[in-house]
């Protein structure tokens, strides 16, 4: 493992993506310490430390901390993931936004267009609900937490809000475009990472306290976040093979194909996606019950908090969704069966074309299933473990549950395009196998 990280900075192009990578993820961490002007910071770590544990608290975790910061990237990137989600859903059902998707490379670049502008539109919505929920917020022995709420406030913290996260949004456009993994999931990665620290704090002081366990709390959870890191990493790296034969083909005197070899299907194609956009969809019945007074908007309030059986079942069903969604968008059984068929190839017992590609598509939608299944499961664990286990939320979020996927799966692609370029230099991965041993090792 030491010898691969080595080996990245023998390779020039690495080495810059790498180093690209890191200097703008230090931007966001830097910058996200900027605060909001106007707020009053006692009153705001007062009120802010009521809502851990709740919905709140989570969003928080999915910004980096910077929410519970009120600072200007306090909106994080989740807007950019619901206009993705919109555009995405909007792409199975308009006409307009299919043309988009099968226009290539211009379509491709109008729908980024389109999901730039969801963004700030929806930027702009929640911005407003935080400037109303800041200035409406009075702490009894700390004051209000917007000592001045005037309509420069509000114009102030709207314009802060939304140019944040349009600049997080172009932070994680860079990162994708010329650096290392996905920039998305990368900034969602850290800003979870950044909350490590904290949760270290809260089982120190709780130990010292004498209030947890050692032997009954702290190293259950320890293994339970060893064994959900083992099984993410094979569910994520499992593959179904699916054996494929190549006929002969006589180009001039030579003789291509003839061979046999297989069609690997991952059985988690989706990858994080799915569990990300599912938590993006469940922050909304949050928001909507904070319009509503009395009865109605404290029974949603109630039911999708994080700690409620309601809660953990609706983002099961939306992590079992967007599974099959994105892995629908991400592999297309049709245009493989096509490509396998002009260079001669078939599935053996199956005829080319259609017949191949619905074969494909059976066998996808069946190894989805309990990878869908899977990522479901450990999305709820934290739930679990509040509700039967008597542990604290914010410590039961981070050692399982969406939070150790995210990072776990994002990891896992960002290693994996970084052994992609070491094996095309000629170098040994982090993913070593036997198809990459023992070649010459070219040094640059």
């Amino acid at each position: 493992m030491i010898k691969s990280f080595i080996n990245i900075f023998y390779v020039p192009e690495l080495r810059k993506k790498l180093a690209f990578t890191c200097s703008l993820l230090l931007v966001y961490r830097l910058g996200g310490h900027v605060p909001v002007p106007g707020i009053e910071r006692t009153a705001l770590e007062v009120m802010m430390a009521s809502f851990e544990g709740t919905i709140l608290g989570l969003y928080d975790m999915f910004a980096g901390g910077f929410f519970s910061q009120a600072s200007i990237f306090a909106l994080g990137i989740m807007p950019y993931i619901s206009a993705s989600i919109i555009i995405q859903l909007l792409g199975s059902v308009v006409p307009y936004f299919q043309r988009l998707q099968k226009e290539g490379e211009e379509g491709r670049k109008k729908i980024i267009q389109l999901t730039r502008y969801g963004t700030v539109l929806i930027a702009t919505l929640q911005a407003v609900g935080v400037a109303v929920f800041l200035a409406n917020q009075e702490i009894v022995g700390a004051g209000r937490v917007v000592p001045n709420a005037d309509i420069l406030f509000y114009f102030v913290t709207i314009v802060t809000l939304v140019t944040g996260t349009v600049f997080v949004m172009w932070l994680g456009e860079k990162i994708s475009d010329h650096g290392l993994g996905n920039g998305i999931s990368l900034i969602i990665m850290v800003g979870i990472l950044a909350s490590a620290p904290h949760v270290f704090n809260i089982q120190l002081s709780y130990l010292m306290e004498g209030s947890l366990n050692p032997i009954t709390q702290l190293i259950p959870s320890i293994l339970l976040m060893v064994a959900i890191t083992i099984f993410v990493v094979l569910v994520t790296t499992a593959v179904r093979k699916i054996p494929v034969q190549y006929a002969k083909r006589v180009v001039g005197r030579k003789v291509y194909g003839g061979q046999s070899t297989h069609l690997p299907l991952k059985i988690l194609t989706a990858g994080v996606m799915p569990i990300i956009f599912a938590q993006a969809l469940m922050f909304l019945p949050n928001t909507i019950g904070q319009l509503f007074q009395g009865s109605i908007g404290s029974w949603v309030l109630t039911v999708f908090s994080p700690d409620h059986w309601f809660y953990a079942l609706v983002l099961s069903i939306f992590i079992i969704i967007f599974t099959y969604f994105y892995t629908a968008i991400a592999f297309n059984p049709v245009d493989v069966a096509d490509n396998m068929k002009k260079q001669g190839g078939f599935i053996p017992g199956v005829r080319p074309g259609k017949p191949t590609a619905d074969y494909i598509d059976n066998i996808l939608t069946k190894v989805t299933l309990p990878a869908a299944i899977f990522l479901a499961f450990i999305a709820c664990i934290p739930t679990f473990l509040v509700m039967f286990a008597g542990m604290d939320f914010s410590l039961a979020s981070f050692y399982g549950g969406t939070s150790l996927l995210i990072i776990v799966g994002v990891a896992l692609d960002t290693l994996q395009q970084i052994e992609s370029h070491l094996i095309t230099r000629h170098y040994d991965g982090f993913l070593k196998s036997g198809k990459i041993q023992g070649r010459s090792r070219k040094r640059y």
